[in-house]
């Protein structure tokens, strides 16, 4: 990998079991659209089957935002899964490749590359991952978000931030609460 600048584009990967991953890539994306700049946000595994609070604020502010998936592993098929994934990285790999934004966030593709329930490797490769990193137009600016980095995407990143959850309203009962996870 070539020395971060801002001219090449930076890699930025926000990992980790505390919460703020999407938050953190969302006020990025916001503060990127502030200064003119082309943003794109593809969501991985959340589905246009549920708005989410972020879309709604996006939408309105005209940043793209494109969810791909179909939920959460447990909520559908794992060939609905792969599908979707499948139909994700296509869709990524091209507005990446083609230089349609100048930041593209891949919300929760960390979460998507790390599934073990059922093989994605083949619909999400990491080694294609990893290619289209280093591939990216110069200026360009990613942002991978979700649980679980692989190595080697940390590897390639500019700039990791781990979210490390000390206290959480779940761990007593309370469940997702509007305006604050959806």
């Amino acid at each position: 990998m070539a020395a971060p600048s801002k001219e090449r584009g930076l890699v930025l990967v926000y990992t980790g079991d505390g919460k703020g991953k999407t938050t953190a890539a969302v006020g990025l994306a916001i503060r990127a659209a502030g200064r003119g700049k082309r943003v794109l946000i593809v969501q991985f595994i959340k589905s246009p089957q549920r708005t989410y609070g972020e879309k709604l604020v996006l939408a309105k502010l005209g940043i793209g935002i494109v969810q791909t998936g179909v939920g959460f592993t447990w909520t559908k098929t794992p060939e609905e899964h792969r599908a979707a994934l499948s139909e994700a990285w296509r869709y990524a790999r091209e507005k990446i490749l083609s230089a349609s934004a100048d930041l593209i966030v891949l919300d929760e593709i960390n979460n998507a590359l790390a599934i073990d329930r059922f093989p994605v490797d083949d619909v999400l490769p990491l080694a294609d991952v990893l290619e289209t990193i280093r591939n990216r137009p110069q200026g360009m600016h990613l942002v991978l978000t979700g649980r679980g980095a692989h190595p080697d995407v940390v590897a390639a990143a500019d700039l990791v931030t781990e979210m490390k959850p000390i206290k959480h309203y779940y761990d007593e009962g309370v469940p997702a609460v509007m305006g604050i996870e959806m």
